[in-house]
């Protein structure tokens, strides 16, 4: 698929795209030399680095002591990080979705180990950090390949037509998703090492756990429309830092980490 009106097209219509090569081969070797680096500090510290769900809803098909190394931020630990989250292909595919106002909420680093990567449960992104006029999406780049095995990720074409879905953070059977869709029967992708997978914040998906003899490594980038505004008193990190454009809901306030 093409940086084109096939690319806007498909998000528009199945809620996701997969743009492929977003990232050259160079990019990425230095990319995971970096993502590598973040995972031994993270180890190191002593901090409780696992998010795995621990969810009934993939209990039955993960081991019991499945894991997933997880932080947000990776922009503070690396400048390489914050360059990546600046890279023009990255950005120009994300104005294309949805304008030229582009706010990066955050960022987040997924490892699923060999063997024993947790699974995600179906559910919906925007329960954690929603906005006002639903603009969020997510960018996942591919720091290596995705196959069945490794847990790739997988989506329910066109589920982000059904709009917001209350409680569907994944953590509590929903019978509006659940008992409609299950993991086995939503679409995997399959992803290369550098392909970027876009999708809506009311996109249901998840993804099997990673039981391959390699790691799955995943950098998730959430970003926003400027005209659009996070719905007050959620408590997920929003960083607001601007990476095209114009914030145009920013306040003295707003944009302190100290609140007065």
């Amino acid at each position: 698929m093409s940086h084109s009106l096939d690319f806007l097209s498909h998000f528009n219509a199945k809620g996701f795209a997969l743009e492929k090569g977003v990232f050259s081969s160079n990019n990425i070797s230095v990319l995971e030399t970096e993502f590598d680096r973040i995972v031994a500090q993270l180890q190191f510290s002593g901090e409780h680095i696992n998010a795995g769900w621990g969810s009934e809803l993939t209990h039955h098909i993960e081991n019991s002591d499945s894991e997933v190394i997880h932080t947000h931020n990776i922009q503070s630990y690396s400048s390489i990080m914050l360059e990546m989250i600046q890279h023009e292909k990255l950005l120009n595919l994300s104005e294309s979705l949805m304008g030229p106002d582009i706010i990066l909420h955050h960022t987040k680093l997924f490892l699923k180990p060999q063997k024993k990567g947790s699974a995600f449960p179906l559910h919906q992104d925007w329960s954690y950090f929603p906005t006002e006029n639903n603009s969020m999406i997510a960018a996942v780049i591919h720091l290596s390949d995705s196959t069945e095995k490794m847990g790739r990720f997988r989506v329910i074409p066109e589920s982000h037509k059904l709009g917001k879905i209350e409680n569907s953070d994944g953590h509590s059977r929903v019978p509006e998703i659940h008992d409609n869709y299950t993991l086995d029967s939503a679409k995997p992708v399959e992803a290369k090492r550098g392909d970027v997978l876009f999708f809506h914040c009311c996109t249901i998906h998840g993804s099997m756990p990673n039981l391959s003899d390699k790691p799955r490594k995943t950098i998730l980038i959430q970003l926003y429309s400027g005209k659009d505004k996070v719905i007050d008193n959620n408590q997920h990190t929003n960083v607001q830092l601007v990476l095209r454009g114009w914030n145009y809901h920013a306040t003295r306030n707003s944009v302190s980490t100290i609140k007065s």
